[in-house]
């Protein structure tokens, strides 16, 4: 089912629909994910708009769970590279824009750590996993986010430090009511909010997954 689908969007994608991502829009906007590269053997994710054009792509080749991923747009110019450390025992994940790569103190734009629940632990609470998000720390203007993730769902929310959603990952539903495979998600992204940050954070989502 998952060639079949990788196909049937590659036959939808052409060249002269390549699209450049908006940063920002004043609508809601819905995307797809496919949690496959379309490079024949390669890990990764590709992003597609309502059109059925390609917007975001994530290609690791033969690495799968990389400690660094880079997100680039359609045409391969790469937009974030997302770095997960290796000291952090809870889970640490850090975005840099490449405007910060080449400074000799990086700073990255966002941080995603795990929440530890207690309730949890105590098996209180089983399915979800809380991530407190950072945002605008290469600025010095930080910014806190919550990404609620059902892992078993292959479901994620995210929400500013207001409770209001800012996007959500879930399976990709047809408009005939079909579930789709658990590779083939849908993306929900809200009005007035940063395209590029809200998918490197989906790519955080996709690792924690082990999917990319």
């Amino acid at each position: 089912m998952g060639n079949q689908l990788k196909f049937f969007y590659m036959a939808k994608v052409y060249p002269q629909t390549l699209s450049s991502s908006t940063p920002v829009c004043s609508k809601q906007q819905v995307f797809t994910l496919l949690m496959k590269s379309l490079i024949l053997g390669s890990n990764g994710c590709t992003v597609f708009d309502s059109d059925g054009c390609i917007v975001y792509r994530v290609d690791n080749y033969h690495t799968k769970c990389s400690k660094q991923v880079h997100i680039m747009d359609a045409k391969g110019e790469v937009l974030f590279t997302i770095v997960a450390k290796k000291l952090s025992v809870l889970g640490l994940w850090e975005g840099y824009r490449p405007a910060n790569t080449g400074k000799k103190k990086k700073k990255p734009e966002f941080r995603v750590t795990k929440v530890l629940n207690i309730r949890k632990v105590l098996g209180f609470r089983r399915g979800a996993s809380s991530f407190k998000v950072v945002v605008g720390l290469d600025k010095n203007q930080p910014r806190e986010y919550v990404m609620e993730a059902q892992i078993c769902k292959s479901s994620c929310k995210i929400v500013d430090n207001s409770g209001k959603l800012v996007a959500e990952v879930k399976r990709k539903i047809t408009n005939s009511g079909v579930v789709l495979g658990e590779d083939v998600l849908t993306m929900v992204v809200e009005p007035y909010e940063d395209h590029c940050l809200i998918m490197g954070l989906v790519v955080v989502f996709g690792l924690i997954l082990r999917k990319m």
